[in-house]
């Protein structure tokens, strides 16, 4: 059977809908992947830039994923091309690379992301992705290199002045600006509804649009903010992280509560 690999975050952008991911920062647990699924999500934002999360734990979370229905991606540190092939290795589905801020650093993304004869990325073997199912390997490099969303980061204004070129790129599929990054390099911590901000995703959305790309947007959960930028293009939109969810469903518990009366002892 052929080996085709699914992946729901590129059938939905593919589709023109918005692809929803959830941030794992805090969780180490494989349920998640299950959990974020049944609560509406597209894909998982495996962190290990930022997050503490092990290589180990990015695989097991990313394999349960496969069965889940929901696509597991992670971010790796700029330029850790090793921890990111055997994260592709073993069940990614997509790597973000962070601080992208030229075709030069774009085009290196792909060749080490991406099997022959896109990019020029080891042969893994045997993988979560086909069930552990013997396939040539031919048949795995095509199926891994249409399935693998692989997504640059662009967090500086050099990057926003170079989104054409970065977006022309054969390989890449999304622009994802780090919004929070942007704002700090930009000199106005997190003042995202700043207009200079809005430029900004008006740039990329269109070199984006222009080179069939997707955009995407990263850092920012404000309810007000956010349909702005949805509106203007924004598609692949990461929706908030899993500890904020947990303290937010936690207080609303709490508050629910301890405005009970309490009756007599």
């Amino acid at each position: 059977m052929p080996a085709t690999v699914r992946n729901v975050a590129r059938e939905k952008l593919e589709q023109g809908q918005l692809a929803l991911g959830v941030g794992v920062r805090m969780t180490r647990s494989v349920e998640i992947a299950k959990a974020m699924a049944v609560a509406g999500f597209d894909w998982l934002f495996l962190d290990m830039e930022h997050g503490v999360m092990s290589l180990e734990a990015c695989a097991q979370i990313s394999t349960a994923a496969l069965d889940a229905d929901i696509a597991p991606i992670a971010r790796v540190p700029n330029g850790e091309y090793a921890i990111a092939t055997r994260a592709l290795d073993n069940g990614a589905l997509g790597i973000v690379m962070p601080h992208v801020d030229s075709a030069a650093e774009a085009k290196e993304v792909v060749n080490r992301l991406k099997y022959p004869p896109v990019g020029h990325r080891s042969m893994g073997g045997i993988g979560p992705h086909y069930g552990l199912r013997s396939v040539s390997s031919s048949e795995a490099a095509s199926a891994l290199n249409a399935a693998n969303l692989t997504i640059v980061m662009l967090e500086t204004p050099t990057a926003i002045a170079n989104a054409d070129e970065i977006a022309a790129v054969p390989g890449i599929d999304v622009l994802l600006i780090g919004t929070n990054d942007l704002c700090a390099e930009m000199g106005i911590h997190g003042d995202f509804g700043n207009a200079r901000v809005a430029d900004a995703y008006g740039t990329m959305i269109a070199a984006a649009r222009k080179h069939g790309k997707f955009p995407g947007m990263a850092g920012i959960y404000n309810e007000t903010i956010m349909p702005r930028y949805i509106e203007m293009g924004a598609r692949f939109v990461l929706g908030g992280q899993d500890a904020a969810f947990m303290a937010a469903g936690a207080a609303q518990r709490t508050g629910f509560l301890r405005k009970l009366p309490v009756g007599a002892a």
